[in-house]
């Protein structure tokens, strides 16, 4: 496919970055399952990013197969810890899923898991998945960091660190944060750019509280846009205004 020159690498603001994606946005529309036309339509904006010369990696939730509060209380049979592990499993198979449709549009792929699965996925090591981003390969990880009780906004946190991402691209069904329930409340107000203190002291559920300190701590900027409206992954690593920017206080 030929570049779109208004989108050249010479435009790009961030030229490697962690995308993350909530299992939910591959499921149906009951957000259950995975859904082949949802995965498809994420594949293709991916694509249409990769092509402008951006490095991408992703980081893929669970929830639309598994969640691991379902299993919380005192009568649970599953202990917490377990829950967490089967939840990291639930992204390994939202990962491959992510890998098959992002290929059936040509691109190559990496799965890394940070739980050994060698029979279907690499063994996440971050020189490796630094080599395939510099390749052109767009890398998938799977199973969080592989501890529990660490969530997978928290692991896009991390590994935007560790492979030294310029931003952390944060995808949702609506176009940024609000200061309240959009779905809820349709006098929410849409902030257009926001500071780490401002997304903790407003208690904004943006990412968790652990995956905001990582970001402020390193300064790492987070952009959290409507990935269902198309050309906006585009817009968000060419700088554009694409919904909520969260980072260091601006100049004003």
């Amino acid at each position: 496919m030929s570049e779109d020159p208004e989108h050249s690498s010479s435009r790009l603001q961030y030229r490697r970055v962690i995308l993350k994606l909530s299992g939910e946005s591959l499921a149906d529309g009951r957000g259950r399952g995975i859904s082949g036309e949802e995965a498809g339509q994420i594949a293709r904006q991916i694509q249409l990013a990769h092509g402008s010369g951006c490095q991408i990696a992703i980081v893929i939730g669970g929830g639309n197969i598994l969640r691991g509060a379902q299993f919380s209380g005192a009568n649970a049979l599953v202990q917490e810890a377990t829950a967490h592990y089967m939840g990291m499993l639930a992204t390994v198979i939202n990962s491959l899923a992510m890998q098959d449709a992002l290929e059936s549009f040509g691109l190559q792929t990496r799965v890394m898991s940070a739980i050994p699965v060698e029979k279907i996925a690499e063994t996440f090591i971050r020189r490796r998945a630094l080599r395939h981003l510099e390749k052109g390969r767009i890398v998938i990880l799977a199973a969080g960091i592989g501890n529990p009780f660490v969530t997978t906004d928290t692991a896009a946190a991390q590994r935007a660190l560790e492979l030294e991402a310029d931003v952390v691209l944060k995808a949702t069904r609506v176009d940024g944060v609000y200061s309240d329930d959009p779905e809820k409340n349709p006098h929410a107000v849409l902030y257009e750019s926001l500071t780490y203190a401002d997304v903790i002291g407003k208690n904004l559920k943006v990412m968790d509280a652990t995956a905001i300190a990582l970001c402020q701590e390193h300064q790492k900027p987070i952009v959290v846009f409507n990935f269902k409206k198309e050309g906006n992954i585009i817009k968000a690593i060419s700088g554009d205004t694409a919904g909520t920017w969260i980072g260091p206080p601006r100049d004003r």
